[in-house]
């Protein structure tokens, strides 16, 4: 037997974005930076406040080229421990608000209301009381849309900033859609939007026009079919509570200054150490390790390498991680690098790992290496220390008196 889906009869699937999170923590606990523009990050612009942004400032920039549109930007570290306190509090006022959330960030987060009318009032309603205690007991602004769609609640969303309230109403869906910028569409990036530009696409009511066919030409069959559905206002995608990411990962922002082969492989290592602990706490393992580049020029590229055996052993992580920028050196140097990431993915539960014979070698980048037991022991030895004494009580050799800054905040894994 077919069961057909129900479409909403209310707007009742909302989008809650903090407005610039991390300048705004800091412009709520230092008085003093409020109506200034301010930049979170000095090599690179993390987050901008809303007065920077209308100087043209955007993340992530280089903080030469920020500074550049905004001399009169204030400049902060940034100070993640206060950013994932704030978070925390936001969420707990989602959680409060209904059981059905959707974390996609620690900053922004999906919420079915749906069913509360008599006990919390109406979508609208319930999105004025979010804002309200956001506002009231965190100090934060806060913007959410509201639709019968998670595409067409984050589109109100963004089109609502700053610190503003968008309730698409049901039946109504399309006229607020189509006059939107192409961009608005998820899976709109700046080459998706000049080959849509070229072909005299600009708004997503042109794209709804074109047809699908036209599009999968275009863009392919599966771009083409993604965003015509969407700009028909087409997402069936229920927001979905316990989540877990299907990859982990963590970047540095490097500057363009030269950076030596040994900068840069400290820096894999300071990312592996943070990577790896994270592995373990979540309980996970990874199979894929895929290298992130930026060059000078500000293009991308990706190195990966898939292992044999999932892992969450530092080590083994490590030593592909390192094998990979080896690979990847000849093109730094003749590109430079400005930006150095690393992605764990392929993620498993740690108990779907099946024993392989023999216990006592592991094969990592094509060698064998020492025997897991020494390894895991030292993984759960460093993990113990860091969490009784802190991150930076024991560290490799190679790190010693090196900055390699903060990790970003995250939902938990």
């Amino acid at each position: 037997m077919r069961v057909e889906r129900r479409e909403r009869e209310e707007a009742s699937i909302l989008h809650a974005d903090l407005d610039s999170f991390y300048a705004s923590v800091e412009q709520r606990d230092d008085p003093a930076l409020r109506g200034r523009p301010v930049l979170v990050g000095g090599g690179v612009v993390l987050a901008a406040s809303y007065e920077a942004k209308a100087r043209g400032v955007r993340s992530p920039m280089p903080g030469h080229a920020a500074r550049r549109l905004c001399p009169d930007a204030v400049v902060v570290r940034p100070r993640f421990d206060a950013y994932m306190e704030a978070s925390r509090e936001v969420f707990d006022i989602f959680h409060d608000t209904t059981p059905v959330v959707e974390g996609i960030s620690v900053d922004e987060a999906f919420l079915d209301v749906g069913g509360l009318g008599r006990v919390s009032g109406s979508p609208q309603d319930i999105a004025t009381t979010i804002r309200r205690r956001v506002r009231d007991e965190v100090g934060l602004p806060i913007t959410v849309g509201g639709a019968r769609s998670k595409f067409l609640a984050k589109v109100a969303s963004a089109v609502g900033k700053p610190d503003g309230l968008l309730i698409v109403a049901p039946g109504t869906e399309l006229s607020f859609l189509h006059p939107l910028p192409v961009r608005r569409l998820w899976g709109v990036g700046p080459v998706t939007e000049a080959k849509l530009h070229d072909a005299g696409v600009e708004t997503v009511g042109d794209i709804a026009a074109l047809g699908q066919r036209a599009l999968c030409s275009l863009l392919g069959p599966g771009a083409g079919r993604h965003l015509f559905a969407l700009s028909l206002a087409q997402d069936p995608r229920r927001v979905e509570t316990g989540k877990r990411r299907h990859s982990i990962g963590s970047q540095r922002a490097l500057g363009r200054r030269p950076k030596s082969g040994s900068d840069l492989e400290a820096t894999i290592v300071a990312i592996v150490e943070r990577l790896g602990k994270r592995l373990r706490t979540a309980e996970r393992v990874c199979r894929t390790v895929v290298l992130r580049l930026r060059f000078d020029d500000f293009t991308r590229a990706t190195r990966s390498r898939t292992l044999p055996e999932p892992t969450d052993r530092t080590d083994i992580v490590m030593a592909t991680a390192r094998g990979l920028l080896a690979e990847a050196m000849p093109t730094i140097r003749d590109r430079g690098c400005t930006l150095l990431g690393l992605s764990l993915t392929n993620l498993d539960p740690r108990d779907s790992i099946q024993l392989t014979l023999p216990f006592d070698t592991d094969r990592v980048a094509g060698s064998v290496s020492s025997g897991p037991g020494v390894g895991v022991r030292l993984d759960t030895t460093m993990d113990l220390l860091r969490e009784r004494f802190g991150r930076d009580s024991v560290t490799r050799a190679v790190l010693i008196g090196r900055d390699h800054g903060d990790d970003a905040p995250m939902l938990p894994d």
